[in-house]
Order: C-alpha cells, then sequence, then structure tokens
C-alpha cells in the first residue's frame, strides 16, 4: 500500500504548511503513479478528500467541484490494472488539473494508518466517503469484507478526523437499501406493478400522496429494515456517522441517496446491463439479456444531479441526514419496455416468474429471460423516497425523471446520441 506525500515529511507537519513553503518552481512527474502530492496550486480554494473517487458517484462529484473552483484530493485502491476510466479526462488528459488541483493518493478503507496520514497531512475542509463494496447482490457472496470496508471503514475514517482534531465537514454515502422491505411489509413477494403507484412527494408541487401505508414514501424518519449484508454494513455506517455527530461535535452528515443511475453506472448492475444488452440486441450483437427480480421498483434518480445534493449537504448551517429521491417508482420491467422503446419496439411478455420471457412484437423474437443466479437470497420490492427535507432545507430538487434517464443511457451506450 502506497502513501507517499513527498513535501509533507515529518519536518512539514501538514499539507497547507507545506504549501506555503513550496518552491514555486516545484514541476510535478508525468507518470500517473498516484502517490506525487504537488505543491502548485491555488491554496486559497476549499480542499475535498473523496473515497471512491474513481466510482460513479466519486467521479461526478470530482467534476462538479473542480467546477466549483476546488482543489480535489482522490483516494485510489492499489491495483495491478488502471481503474481510473471515469476521471481520466479531468486527472490523466487535463493538464490544467493533474497534479495543480486535483491530486491522487493511494489508500484503502481498510487501511487505518493510511487513512490518518492522509487526513492529518491534506487537511480537508471536506471529506466525502464514497467508496465502499456496492454491489447488493456481491455483498451476500462476500459478507464479511462488505461490513469490514462499508461498515468499519466508515468508522476509520469518522476515528481519523477525531484523532487528528482536523476541522472538517463529512458526508457519509448512505441508501435507500436501509429501508429494506418497509413499505411492503410481508406482502407477497410476486407484487405487480398494477398494485403499486407512482406520483412525486411534496416537493413544490400539487401531487398529493395517498396515505395508504403500501403507497407512501420514505423519508428521514422512516424505520430501516435492511434485507442483504450490503444494507446491514451501510446501516451501522449509518449510526456511527450520527453517534460521532452527537458525541464528537463532528459536522457529519448522511446522504439517504435512492438509486441513481448514469452512463458512468458500472456494467454488472441491472441499469448499466439492460441498456448495453438492448443496445447490443439491437445491434444483432447479442441475442437475449438474462435478468433477475424485474418486479423490483426502485425510485431511480441521474447521478449528477445527486452530487450536488451530497455537496449541497455539506454547506448547510449545520449538519444532518437527508433524502435524495425522486419521489417516482418504476419497475426493472419497465426500465426494460423503455430502453427498447427508445428504438421503437414494443415488448410482448409472456409466462410468470423464472419462465417470463419478453419477445419482440414485429419479429416474435425472444430478447428477454430470466436467470434464476441473479435472484438474490432476500430482496427489496418497493422503495420510493420523499425529498421534501432536503428541497426544504437545501434547495435541492431533480430534474431529470425516469424516461429522459433512460434516453440518456440508451444515447451513450447505442452511440447514438450526440
Amino acid at each position: 500500500m502506497h502513501s507517499q506525500i513527498p513535501g509533507c515529511a515529518a519536518a512539514n507537519p501538514s499539507y497547507r504548511s507545506a504549501l506555503r513553503a513550496a518552491n514555486p518552481d516545484t514541476q510535478s512527474p508525468r507518470h500517473p503513479d498516484f502517490s506525487y502530492l504537488s505543491l502548485k496550486f491555488h491554496h486559497m480554494s476549499k480542499i475535498a478528500l473523496i473515497s471512491g473517487v474513481t466510482g460513479q458517484d466519486g467521479s461526478y462529484l470530482a467534476e462538479l467541484l473542480l467546477e466549483k473552483g476546488y482543489t480535489v484530493h482522490g483516494i485510489v485502491r492499489r491495483s495491478s490494472s488502471f481503474n481510473t476510466g471515469r476521471i481520466d479526462h479531468i486527472y490523466l488528459n487535463n493538464p490544467e488539473y493533474r497534479d495543480k488541483r486535483m491530486f491522487l493518493h493511494y489508500g484503502d478503507l481498510t487501511d487505518s494508518s493510511n487513512l490518518n496520514r492522509l487526513v492529518e497531512k491534506i487537511e480537508p475542509d471536506e471529506i466525502y466517503n464514497l467508496g465502499a463494496q456496492s454491489h447488493v447482490q456481491v455483498s451476500f457472496e462476500v459478507p464479511e469484507y462488505t461490513a469490514e470496508v462499508d461498515a468499519i471503514g466508515t468508522l476509520r475514517f469518522l476515528d481519523a478526523i477525531r484523532e487528528t482534531g482536523v476541522k472538517t465537514k463529512f458526508y457519509q454515502a448512505s441508501t435507500s437499501e436501509l429501508y429494506g422491505n418497509v413499505l411492503t411489509g410481508d406482502l407477497d413477494k410476486r407484487l405487480r406493478r398494477d398494485d403499486l403507484i407512482t406520483g412525486s412527494p411534496d416537493i413544490g408541487c400539487e401531487a398529493a400522496l395517498p396515505s395508504n401505508r403500501l403507497r407512501s414514501s420514505l423519508t428521514e424518519t422512516s424505520p430501516f429494515r435492511p434485507t442483504s449484508p450490503y444494507a446491514v454494513a451501510k446501516l451501522y455506517a449509518y449510526w456511527i456517522t450520527v453517534n460521532y455527530r452527537e458525541a464528537y461535535n463532528l459536522f457529519a452528515c448522511n446522504g439517504i441517496l435512492f438509486n441513481h443511475e448514469s452512463p458512468r453506472r458500472g456494467e454488472t448492475f441491472v441499469t448499466r446491463k439492460i441498456t448495453i444488452g438492448v443496445s447490443r440486441i439491437m445491434a444483432g450483437t447479442q441475442e437475449r439479456l438474462y435478468l433477475g427480480n424485474i418486479h423490483a421498483a426502485r425510485d431511480w434518480g441521474y447521478t449528477p444531479e445527486y452530487a450536488e445534493g451530497m455537496w449541497r449537504m455539506l454547506q448547510a448551517d449545520k449538519p444532518g441526514d437527508y433524502v435524495l429521491a425522486t419521489g417516482e417508482t418504476h419497475t426493472v420491467k419497465e426500465f426494460v419496455d423503455e430502453a427498447f422503446a427508445y428504438f421503437g419496439e414494443t415488448l410482448i411478455w409472456e409466462g410468470e416468474g423464472v419462465n417470463e420471457t419478453a419477445k419482440l412484437s414485429a419479429s416474435n423474437k425472444i430478447v428477454i429471460a430470466m436467470d434464476p443466479r441473479y435472484y438474490r437470497p432476500t430482496d427489496v420490492e418497493f422503495l420510493r423516497g420523499d425529498p421534501s427535507k432536503a428541497f426544504r432545507d437545501l434547495q435541492w430538487a431533480p430534474k431529470v425523471k425516469f424516461k429522459e434517464l433512460v434516453k440518456i443511457m440508451m444515447e451513450h451506450d447505442s452511440g447514438t446520441g450526440n
């Protein structure tokens, strides 16, 4: 594990003090080894430290903060292959930012000493803990690792802040998976989309929500009922963030983000799997797309807007926990229908459960089938969030809704966008 920070050795007790003593002619190496910390940058700007900077959320957040004038430090896990594809356009290929206003450091949420050194030397104004083992299905296969990174990793970060005494603000990436099946309770797991309802919470519009428990939305005060090792680990992270905020007076926030997607979403996640698969089917390079529980209903938003919400949480006068969501719910099946509709195609669905299939109405060719391997041992059936608090306190509201989101992703993965 590498965490070298030249210019910030024992003689220079902090990154900021090193800046003040920096030689203005210091040059940074051209090789992107992530361990070099250049001292040439505008040190009056705010400094942010992001774990998970190479992920979907981290890449959009890094872009946003750079646009706002921040200096951004990102933590990158050591790998034998390059894993920076989502940020190459702002780091590797951008001389304006690279080693001037954006810096990468090797690090890991399982390494306390590494996190302590980074926090102490960089002295960030804001820390965004986005790093995680974030795949729900995979968490059933690696539950211990998921807990080590997602739960205890958050504790390590918070304790680094407490032990170093660095005055900073902390954002914890929480998740709507915390709620589990609290809305559907013990209802039959074969609930169909017709049994549910879409709608928008009161975020400045006149849409009214039904009072029926099944058809309600989830808020910051809704109970949690996690149904996966991932969600259980995130539940610990949520409450340890609250605990350290109350016990040590830290400015620490939980962002309870409902599903948020983009062209940068990992290809093993269902939305991206759909948009890539449908594009290949329509291009004639793939015969069929295999899925799992297509009746799971989610509140899907657009990731760049959620990155804005993360930032807004740390600009508030006092720390708190916030739901970010669209207030609309759609099933995986609807996502598939909308993806094919992008090409003007209509699907005909037949069968039930693992025998359910979909064929193109024009050709009767089966293009969607179920695969039992993609069913989770326990699954969340229905999620919809109410972002009223974020709208009221942070003036945050989503603009990109479901159909536009699918269109954005289809344009990217089909290569038909501008």
